[in-house]
């Protein structure tokens, strides 16, 4: 009975002190009744506490020399056992924020609090987190980007706050917007050294958000973003064919830099040191990551310029000669010459005389790198048996395959279910269908001595989403004829729409990366080992 009495006590003279301080003229005269207050704090009533955690924020502006004993009373109420007692704190803090000199001391501690398990409490650290950032950006952000540069334990609950209440809010936050979208980008840039592949690829989504990374940007702006992406892939190390982390690394930046290249920026860095790293270690590299390999030179060349071009052609046409047979065999890699073949298209159609050295054409365009007066023509020969070779393999596959599909679509028809596994075996079987279409399409313009490169998008490679095409005929219009995308001969009647309906569910939310787009490379910087793995 005494303990409730005097804790009773203790909260009436907190309440006294509180509206006398409210209803005071001249509240400086009264700093003794704020002292007061802040003391109750090492008290031992839990609603004294409570009421202090309340009283404290409101008149902490009235009292500037006491600020700093107020702000200490502050961090022990939210570091206190009851519940009840630190929300109470937390919710007071944006008050205290309104004092510049403590927004980031303040934005740390509700930062470190984030790890919070109790929902009520995480919830008021989010709003008062918020509230904060809203009255002063930069002394908010810079503390909790300070956690995940230096690897801070709470460094994953900090970017998932960034990413589910900051980055959403940008239009409103970062004002005026090219002063604050440069202040985040360079806090981003310096956060990223040490992350996850998830965390990079959320924040590089992130800057390509921002309006001075927009289309109208400045050409220098889209190569600054490929310098944080070529930093994160360190095209600076030796490669090390054993180090998948490197290997998968290297994939998922390509993949994350494709758009950016779309834009106008170089990929001669990443182009280098695939020819002169990836390249002659190419035969060590494990199976299910060369083809990941090549699928990002392919994805990028249309977008190569033509002096990386020039610099690129040669490795591609020696790993072309590797994978075409010069005669008809029984398996040829179909995934790793579609690649290759594509690649070697785009690549000759911005140099085209390059070739005439290595596949022995007779191409001019009135250069000295024309060479024409060389003799090339075992080159000639080498290459074209190579595509006949490769050519009557992939004819003898696909026809193969075409009368496998059939027997195969007959054995499921009579089937009163279609499970998981022959939906899978349909799509496999339509992408390399697809693949045999696009080698033959591609190998057909290469037996000329000047041949025209595909330099367009006529070839849509076979693991990437096809074009959509008419669901229904308009009533009253004359159906056209099944287009072919430079594919080859157009389906049969009655093969067609089955087809296309499974290309579409194949392809449907299929990203370019295949197993190498970005959710796979290990970092072990400063030694924590973080696994790139899957989204957190």
């Amino acid at each position: 009975m005494a303990a409730a009495a005097a804790d009773a006590a203790e909260v009436e003279r907190l309440y006294e002190l509180g509206e006398r301080l409210s209803s005071a003229k001249d509240k400086s005269e009264h700093a003794a009744d704020y002292e007061a207050i802040i003391a109750a704090v090492k008290g031992q009533s839990v609603k004294a506490k409570q009421l202090a955690a309340q009283l404290i924020p409101r008149f902490f502006r009235s009292f500037p020399a006491l600020a700093t004993r107020a702000m200490s009373a502050m961090f022990d109420l939210v570091e206190m056992e009851e519940l009840a007692i630190r929300i109470q704190a937390i919710r007071g803090f944006p008050l205290l924020g309104k004092d510049t000199e403590f927004v980031s001391k303040i934005a740390d501690i509700l930062g470190q609090l984030l790890t919070s398990e109790e929902n009520v409490e995480r919830d008021a650290v989010h709003k008062a987190l918020m509230s904060l950032t809203r009255q002063d950006v930069k002394n908010s952000l810079q503390p909790l980007f300070k956690h995940v540069e230096s690897g801070s334990e709470i460094r994953e609950k900090i970017i998932c706050f960034l990413r589910d209440k900051v980055f959403p809010l940008k239009a409103e936050l970062l004002k005026p917007q090219a002063e604050m979208e440069r202040f985040i980008t360079d806090l981003i840039k310096k956060s990223v050294q040490d992350v996850t592949g998830s965390e990079f690829e959320l924040f590089m989504g992130f800057l390509r958000s921002l309006s001075i990374f927009g289309d109208s940007a400045p050409r220098e702006s889209f190569q600054e973003l490929i310098e944080i992406i070529q930093a994160q892939a360190d095209l600076d190390s030796q490669f090390n064919v054993s180090d998948i982390d490197h290997i998968e690394r290297w994939i998922s930046c390509m993949y994350m830099a494709l758009p950016i290249f779309m834009r106008g920026a170089s990929s001669t860095k990443f182009l280098n040191y695939f020819v002169k790293q990836i390249v002659p270690a190419f035969d060590k590299i494990p199976e299910e990551k060369k083809l990941d390999l090549l699928k990002t030179i392919a994805a990028s060349s249309p977008y190569t310029a033509a002096q990386d071009s020039r610099q690129l052609l040669p490795s591609v046409v020696q790993l072309l000669k590797k994978y075409m047979p010069g005669k008809v065999v029984e398996y040829i890699n179909h995934n790793y010459v579609e690649c290759l073949l594509y690649t070697f298209h785009h690549l000759a159609h911005k140099t085209p005389n390059t070739t005439n050295s290595l596949c022995g054409y007779k191409i001019v365009t009135g250069q000295p790198s024309d060479r024409l007066g060389e003799d090339f023509s075992e080159h000639y020969k080498d290459f074209t048996e190579r595509l006949t070779g490769t050519e009557e393999t992939v004819r003898a596959a696909s026809k193969r395959l075409t009368q496998g599909m059939a027997d195969f679509n007959k054995a499921i028809s009579s089937a009163k279910t279609e499970g998981e596994k022959t939906k899978s075996d349909q799509q496999t079987a339509t992408r390399t269908m697809r693949s045999y279409n696009n080698i033959l399409a591609m190998t057909q313009p290469l037996h000329m001595k000047s041949p025209s490169f595909m330099g367009d998008k006529k070839i849509t490679l076979s693991w990437m989403e096809q074009p959509k095409k008419p669901a229904a005929t308009i009533a009253g219009v004359k159906r056209s004829q099944p287009a072919t995308n430079g594919n080859g001969p157009a389906s049969k009647k009655g093969r067609g729409g089955m087809q296309n309906q499974l290309v579409n569910r194949a392809f449907e939310g299929l990203s370019y990366g295949g197993r190498g787009s970005g959710r796979g490379w290990g970092r072990g910087g400063r030694g924590r080992g973080r696994g790139w793995g899957g989204y957190r």
